[in-house]
């Protein structure tokens, strides 16, 4: 005979029956709602879908976006290199991966670091957009206090914040700019390596730069072992520093923690680039200053290499001379005070110096003003030198035109500031190249390139800033040239012959490395032509030397991505 269970009474029990009875909390639309989101975390053991899009009504991600925070989260078991090319939303893809954990409760602490002058940029957006509780850092007990902290990696480097940061566990560690980790025997790389994480993400559009060791570097710092040791790294997958030996089990090994999204595979649409070269004629008084610089640059050039000496501050002076005379003048006049020189040096110096202080106008200055007049709208001026940005601003600012600076020696706080009155009140932002990192600048589409870079890679950088997702209106690029000066074949360098401005971005890179160069590689090379051309016309034969390789390499590139789908270094 089957014994039923004795029932026992539950007074507890009655007692809440009773409770609900009365308060009438039988039909609580808001009490169903949370018990039946509470069931459904409960259910949650994959990651075959973000839960974290429905809590996210701010935040729109494309396709490639979404599908980088899934692998990630499922495949990748959070630690992962985001290598999207500049402007695909790595930030937004970290910040889903965070947001998820979070929503999860697999992370409560949450480490940011990245370059000074992005700070408050990925604090604000993590808090509008992502409505992630983060807070900048901003002093030593910042640390304690805090669960989700973006912090600048040059402070968390140094003590008493290293230590407080080495001192306690952190469940993921995110690094923008990780590029900068590559070399292992730097502070930036020791920090992060021992810190002590659960998740980690890095993002960089470029895991390669100047050499395939520094890839090993980055992944350690993900997954230690995963390249072997570094004497297996270097026997198994490297024939030089920039040519992978046996690339398909090298790509193997990266595609278990990096994900590198395109543009050239259409994973969104952008809007269009055009680009135009502005002509510009010096006038009489500027071309006697040019010219006369330019033979002392060269003559001293080649006697210091003959000597062995140090010829850095001469390259600057030549480049300072190709952004402007005023730029250049400064240089010469700081460097006729410096009483380590000979007096008969310092006293040829003090001749040039006389020659720039008889320009009455400067050319490039005066043309930069007629255009911003020309375009009405916002506009970022770039210049590589600190003289040139000082004497823009103060000739803008005599014209009536409201312009703010954006430098490197601004903190943090004071960037944050510039960019929201060039976003509110001023029409011009002048540049240094500390504004052509990190900063998302999608309600202008229109540049002004001052003077151009000879590192090509550093101009697609300053492109980035506005021509990124975000972006709804056609890019304008205006590059300012002027005529039978070494900025003309500069320009002519860039945007003729290796069309910069029309590559997709990453494509230059691998073209080079075809050619067995890096992009700092090409800017060496450019700096030999120029000192050692005695006649334009044998600096305009180099380019087209050049120019022969670069297509050729470029012809070579584009043949094996059609045929085999491998692109050079064969990696990314």
């Amino acid at each position: 005979m089957n014994h039923l269970p004795e029932v026992e009474f539950n007074e507890s029990a009655f007692d809440e029956f009773v409770t609900r009875v009365r308060e009438d909390r039988w039909d609580s639309w808001a009490m169903f709602q949370l018990a039946l989101e509470a069931h459904r975390r409960q259910l949650t053991e994959d990651f075959d879908r973000l839960t974290c899009i429905e809590q996210l009504p701010a935040v729109i991600p494309y396709p490639h976006q979404l599908r980088t925070a899934e692998r990630v989260l499922r495949e990748f078991r959070g630690r992962a290199i985001l290598a999207d090319e500049v402007g695909l939303g790595k930030t937004i893809e970290a910040a889903l991966v965070l947001k998820e954990y979070l929503i999860r409760g697999l992370v409560q602490k949450a480490l940011i670091l990245v370059p000074a002058s992005l700070v408050l940029q990925w604090t604000r957006e993590l808090n509008e957009k992502f409505n992630i509780p983060a807070f900048a850092q901003r002093n030593e007990w910042s640390w304690s206090t805090y669960n989700i902290l973006v912090a600048s990696i040059d402070t968390t480097k140094r003590d008493p914040h290293r230590q407080a940061v080495l001192s306690q566990p952190w469940d993921m560690v995110i690094v923008d700019e990780a590029h900068k980790l590559k070399n292992r025997k730097t502070k930036n790389w020791q920090l992060v390596n021992q810190l002590q994480k659960k998740y980690c993400l890095l993002l960089t559009a470029t895991p390669i730069q100047n050499d395939l060791r520094e890839l090993y570097n980055l992944i350690t710092l993900l997954k230690p072992g995963q390249l072997g040791s570094f004497r297996e790294f270097c026997r198994n997958f490297v024939e030089d520093k920039r040519t992978p030996k046996n690339p398909a089990g090298l790509r193997k090994a990266l595609d278990a923690v990096m994900i590198r999204n395109k543009r050239s595979e259409g994973n969104v649409e952008f809007t269009k680039r055009y680009v135009r070269q502005v002509p510009l004629q010096l006038s009489p008084e500027e071309r006697v200053f040019y010219e006369a610089v330019t033979a002392f640059i060269r003559e001293e050039y080649r006697r210091r290499i003959d000597t062995s000496q140090n010829v850095l501050h001469l390259i600057t002076l030549q480049r300072e001379m190709c952004s402007s005379p005023y730029a250049a003048l400064n240089t010469l006049e700081r460097m006729a005070k410096d009483e380590a020189h000979p007096a008969g040096f310092r006293a040829r110096l003090l001749e040039l110096c006389e020659l720039g202080a008889r320009i009455p106008a400067y050319t490039k200055v005066e043309t930069t003003i007629d255009l911003v007049n020309q375009i009405h709208d916002k506009v970022i001026v770039f210049t590589e030198y600190r003289a040139s940005q000082d004497f823009l601003l103060y000739m803008m600012k005599r014209r009536g035109i409201p312009a703010v600076p954006f430098r490197g020696g601004f903190q943090r706080g004071k960037k944050d500031w510039m960019k929201d009155i060039f976003s509110k009140r001023a029409q011009v932002m002048v540049a240094t190249e500390a504004g052509g990192e990190g900063l998302n600048l999608q309600f202008c589409n229109q540049i002004i390139n001052f003077d151009l870079p000879w590192n090509p890679m550093r101009v697609e950088q300053r492109i980035g800033r506005v021509h990124r997702l975000g972006q709804t209106r056609d890019v304008f690029i205006h590059n300012l040239a002027t005529a039978d000066t070494i900025e003309q074949y500069i320009v002519e360098l860039l945007q003729e012959k290796i069309r910069l401005f029309e590559l997709v971005i990453g494509e230059l890179d691998l073209i080079l490395g075809k050619m067995r160069l890096s992009a700092d590689d090409f800017e060496r090379q450019v700096i030999r032509w120029i000192m050692d051309a005695e006649h334009p016309d044998r600096l305009r034969e180099k380019m087209d030397e050049f120019n022969h390789a670069f297509e050729s390499a470029k012809a070579e590139w584009a043949r094996e991505r059609a045929t085999e789908g491998v692109e050079l270094p064969g990696l990314i």
